[in-house]
C-alpha cells in the first residue's frame, strides 16, 4: 500500500463509519478498484484500525452526552451497564455462531476457511447493503409517523444486540444503520438509541482488533522470523487510524443533524442505490 492509498481509504472510512451506509462496503469497493485484496490479513487489520480511529472519534464526540446520560448517578450507570452487557453478550453469541457456521459449513474445504474470505465478495456486500437499506427506510417511515418516546430498556437492548450480532460476519450490512433502525422500530427515543449504538461499537472494537491482529501476526510469521518488525507491519494501519479519526468527527456531526431533522430514511435510499451499484460492479 502507498500513503496515498491509505489516505483515500482512511477518508472513506472516517466519512462513512458513523453514517449508516456501511463504511466497510465503501472501503472494500475502493480497495478492489485500487487493485488491493480485501481478504488479505494486512487489509483486514487496516480496516479494523480504521474502525479504531472512528471509535476514538465516537468517544471524543459523545463524552459529554454520555457523562450526562449514563454517569449522572450510580443507578443510572448500572442500568446502562446492564443494557450494554446484555446487548454485547447477545452480539457475541449470535455473531460467533454465524461465523462458526460460515467457516465450518459454507467455507468448508476452502484453502482458508475464514469468515474474512467473504469480505471481498461483492454479491454478499450488495445483499448486506440492500438489507440495511430496507431496515433504515422502514424505520424512517415509522419514526416520521410516530417518533419514538420510550426509554431504552433491557428488552430493546437485547434486540439491538441481537441485530448487531447479525451484522458481524457481513460487510455491507451497516452495524450502525441496523442497530439504530432496530431501536427506532421498537419505539426508543432517537437520541438514546443513537448513543447506545455507538457505545456498543466502543465495547465491540477491542475484540475485533484482537482477532484481526492475531490473524495478521500469524500470516506474517515468516517475515518476522526473517528480521521484520511489528512496526513495519502495522504502520499503515496506525496512519489510517489517525486519519480516520479526523474524518469521523465531521461525519458524526452530520449524522446527528440528519437524525434530528427526521431524514433517517434517506440513508436507506442511499444504501439501496449503493447495492445496485455494487451488483453492477460485480457483474463486470
Amino acid at each position: 500500500m502507498t500513503i496515498v492509498q491509505i489516505l483515500i481509504l482512511a477518508v472513506i472510512q472516517g466519512a462513512c463509519e458513523m453514517l449508516p451506509v456501511s463504511s466497510s462496503a465503501h472501503v472494500i469497493v475502493a480497495e478492489k478498484l485500487m487493485g488491493l485484496d480485501p481478504t488479505d490479513p494486512a487489509m483486514t487489520f487496516l480496516l479494523v484500525m480504521l474502525h479504531t480511529g472512528t471509535m476514538l472519534a465516537v468517544i471524543a464526540y459523545f463524552a459529554r452526552a454520555w457523562r450526562a446520560r449514563y454517569f449522572s448517578s450510580r443507578d443510572t450507570f448500572w442500568r446502562f451497564a446492564k443494557s450494554v452487557t446484555l446487548a454485547t453478550a447477545l452480539t457475541g453469541i449470535i455473531g460467533l455462531a454465524l461465523m462458526f457456521a460460515i467457516e465450518r459449513i459454507v467455507l468448508r474445504g476452502s484453502a482458508r476457511a475464514e469468515v474474512e474470505q467473504l469480505f471481498g465478495n461483492l454479491y454478499v456486500i450488495a445483499t448486506g447493503l440492500a438489507a440495511a437499506g430496507v431496515m433504515i427506510v422502514v424505520s424512517g417511515w415509522r419514526q416520521a409517523a410516530a417518533p419514538g418516546r420510550d426509554a431504552l430498556g433491557l428488552k430493546a437492548a437485547a434486540w439491538i444486540g441481537a441485530v448487531q450480532g447479525l451484522c458481524l460476519p457481513f460487510r455491507g450490512f451497516s452495524r450502525s444503520g441496523a442497530t439504530i433502525s432496530a431501536g427506532l422500530l421498537l419505539g426508543v427515543e432517537q437520541a438514546s438509541v443513537e448513543d447506545f449504538s455507538f457505545a456498543l461499537a466502543v465495547v465491540l472494537t477491542p475484540a475485533v482488533i484482537a482477532r484481526e491482529g492475531y490473524r495478521l501476526l500469524r500470516a506474517s510469521e515468516s517475515a518476522l522470523r526473517a528480521g521484520g518488525s511489528v512496526l513495519q507491519l502495522t504502520w499503515p494501519s496506525l496512519l489510517g487510524l489517525a486519519l480516520s479519526f479526523l474524518a469521523a468527527l465531521a461525519a458524526l456531526h452530520w449524522l446527528s443533524r440528519a437524525l434530528e431533522r427526521s431524514r433517517w430514511q434517506w440513508f436507506g435510499y442511499y444504501c439501496l442505490a449503493a447495492a445496485v451499484a455494487v451488483l453492477v460492479l460485480a457483474t463486470r
